[in-house]
């Protein structure tokens, strides 16, 4: 016959010990769900006000290489007979406070002393990038204009009316435009380069198209900044050339490496 004397009975220590087991259990849960509450939420918040910025800031300052590296040879690509050659240019801007100057119809930066000067049309602070109108340029004509994600070779005309000029802002200018000109990657944190293709218009009043390449230096670093352009100098808008200057045959060969030039 059964009875409850036959169970062995708990030790008060056995009790004991469940008893702080059910506890910590019970306040690991707690932990978790005020971690969940609020410092995620901070996280995620603080995660997006650094997507937004207009420069994502890396430290250390990138380096190109003395020597051009030697790649292995690409196919050229085909340039239309009827389009204006396009360049490429890289611009070493991997300084966390001057901005390097950029001359579209030279192709080259250039030393400005005065900001107001007409001798520049881009200028580039690691990945940020103003033009010389508005708010960073009291004198320059420049605005940009966001044409999407377009074929670069399919513009071959720009608008003329309507290009969005630099504005100020607590600490510095900025343009609209190109305050976020690439996409971040989360898991690799890089920077890749947009697609979209950009109308700009030049201090003097002139027009070209460019878009962004790469944001990055030989060290890995961000801060080097390659476009290929378009510079139009006969005051069109257009990228076509003129009939007395169309190449007789069907298309005309213009290899990237020749046609790129790093600063």
């Amino acid at each position: 016959m059964n009875s409850s004397f036959d169970k062995p009975l708990e030790s008060e220590t056995d009790k004991k010990r469940k008893l702080w087991r059910k506890l910590f259990i019970i306040n690991l849960c707690v932990s978790l769900v005020l971690i969940a509450a609020f410092w995620l939420p901070q996280k995620l918040v603080g995660l997006q006000n650094f997507l937004d910025s207009p420069s994502v800031d890396i430290p250390g300052e990138g380096k190109m290489a003395k020597k051009e590296k030697k790649k292995p040879a690409l196919p050229a690509p085909v340039q239309l007979a009827n389009l204006l050659i396009t360049k490429v240019a890289t611009v070493n801007a991997s300084s966390e406070k001057e901005y390097v100057y950029f001359d579209f119809s030279s192709g080259e930066p250039v030393k400005i002393h005065d900001p107001s000067s007409m001798e520049w049309d881009l200028a580039f602070r690691r990945s940020k990038v103003i033009s010389n109108g508005g708010a960073s340029g009291k004198m320059g004509q420049a605005g940009l204009i966001d044409l999407g994600a377009v074929g670069f070779d399919t513009v071959t005309e720009v608008p003329k009316e309507n290009y969005v000029v630099d504005i100020s802002t607590r600490t510095d200018t900025e343009n609209s435009v190109l305050l976020k000109p690439y996409n971040y990657n989360y898991f690799t944190h890089k920077l890749k380069p947009k697609k979209n293709v950009y109308a700009a218009r030049t201090a003097d009043n002139k027009f070209a198209k460019f878009q962004f390449l790469n944001f990055y230096c030989d060290n890995k670093e961000v801060g080097c900044v390659t476009i290929r352009y378009v510079y139009q100098n006969n005051g069109t808008n257009s990228f076509l050339k003129s009939a007395g200057s169309l190449s007789t045959a069907s298309v005309d060969i213009a290899p990237v490496a020749e046609s790129a030039t790093s600063f």
